[in-house]
Formats: C-alpha cells, structure tokens, sequence
C-alpha cells in the first residue's frame, strides 16, 4: 500500500511540474489535476512575479510564461522555504537553465539586481566585533555585512520596459546597496575608486593602509598621492555605516 501510495504522489508530482513531459496519474480526471497545477505553479509564479518586475516586464509575458514553466519543471530548489525561492531562480539562470529560451543577455544581472534587495531585507547575519572609533589607516577596516559592492557588466539600474539593451557599454554599473538603519534597501552607484576600496575589503583583511596602498599600486599611482583621499573615503563610508569601523 506504501508503494502504491508513493507512486501515485511521484505520478501527480511529475504531470504538475511538467505536463508536456509527463502522463497523467491513472483514474484522476483532468479537471482536477488542472487544479493542482494552476495552485502550485500559480504560486511559484507569483512569487516570483513579485519579486522580479522589472525582468517580468522586459521579457513581456510569453517568455516571461516559458521562463518560468522551465524553471518549474527543471529546477530542484534546495530549499522548502519560499523566501528562499527567488536565491535559488536567480542560479537556475546563472547555470545556463534558460539558456534554451534565447534570452536577453542582461537576463542573468538583472535578475540577481532585483533578487539583492529582498536578500538583504531578509539576511539574518550578524555584525562582526568592531571598534566603531578605531583608526581606519591602523586599523582593519569592516565593511557591514548588509553593505554588498556589486558590479555589473550591464547597465541593470536603467534596464525597463522602455529599455532594452542590446550591447554591454564599455563602463560597468557599480552599485552599492545596503541594508539602513530604517531597515530599507538602498542602492546608490559607485565611483570606481570606491567601489575598487570596498570590493578589497569584502575580498580580504588587512590595514586600511593596505588596502589603499594595493589601489594605488594597481592604478600606477603613489600611495601618498592616495592616502588623503581613500581615508576621506572610509571616513564618509564610516558615517554611512557602510564600514563599521576596525577589528575588536
């Protein structure tokens, strides 16, 4: 009986992910199993609906409908939690999975663009032990773990409906965004030195004279013609609380 029970519920699965690709389970009728599939990929669709417009509205609703029946038929998620469904799109398209549907190819940046605001709404992680008022130069400067530099090849905070590019521009989209005090999302674009400065911290530790000095020593500048200027800028980004401060 636990055998049969199991393979009718493997047979009911498989036809409501894939229909196309899959037969029906025997002595249930049709009506109802397109009930079960209108629930269930209803609400996967939904969600991610909602948690992607902009990427919704770009690829118009047929292939918005193709992308989404291909992730739901194709994709195992690691996880149960809907709140962790969008992470888990965002790699299906990362590892080729619509690769298919001949997509744009900004598909892949700007679906993780629009996934980076609900991942630090609902991050949990800590701050590390910091010295709020510790010397930025001596010191280890922190950068906030709600603070994230991004770069992008495309120009994903442009990218709309009435938007749609066809080539990469030669300058990359540099964004922070980070997680305030208000407990909201905020993007902001990034020079490249600043962006440089963050990416360094994220990547590795050391002094903040470190880390200006390895800028300076990629760009083919002094370190003293850079110094003044990155310690304003770890200065600002302190008050921003973009850099918490330096190693306890």
């Amino acid at each position: 009986m636990h055998e049969v029970l199991h393979d009718q519920l493997m047979s009911l699965a498989r036809y409501v992910r894939d229909p196309q690709n899959n037969a029906p389970p025997p002595g249930m009728e049709a009506r109802r199993l397109a009930v079960y599939r209108q629930l269930f990929f209803g609400n996967v669709e939904s969600l991610l609906s909602g948690g992607f417009p902009v990427l919704r509205a770009g690829l118009g609703p047929e292939k918005w409908r193709a992308l989404i029946d291909t992730f739901y038929a194709q994709y195992r998620c690691q996880t149960p939690l809907f709140t962790e469904i969008s992470g888990e799109f965002v790699d299906f398209l990362a590892e080729g999975g619509g690769d298919a549907l001949d997509l744009p190819p900004w598909v892949v940046e700007l679906a993780h663009y629009e996934w980076v605001e609900a991942a630090l709404l609902l991050s949990d992680r800590r701050e590390p032990a910091h010295d709020p008022k510790g010397d930025l130069l001596k010191g280890e400067p922190l950068l906030s773990n709600l603070a994230w530099p991004l770069a992008y090849q495309w120009p994903v905070t442009e990218i709309g409906s009435d938007y749609l590019p066809q080539q990469a521009p030669e300058q990359p989209t540099l964004v922070l965004a980070r997680r305030g005090a208000d407990q909201k999302v905020h993007f902001s674009r990034l020079a490249p030195l600043a962006h440089a400065l963050l990416a360094s911290l994220q990547e590795r530790s050391g002094t903040g004279r470190d880390h200006l000095e390895a800028l300076a020593e990629a760009i083919g500048a002094e370190p003293e013609t850079i110094l003044p200027q990155g310690l304003a800028l770890l200065e600002n980004l302190r008050a921003q609380g973009v850099v918490l401060g330096t190693r306890a």
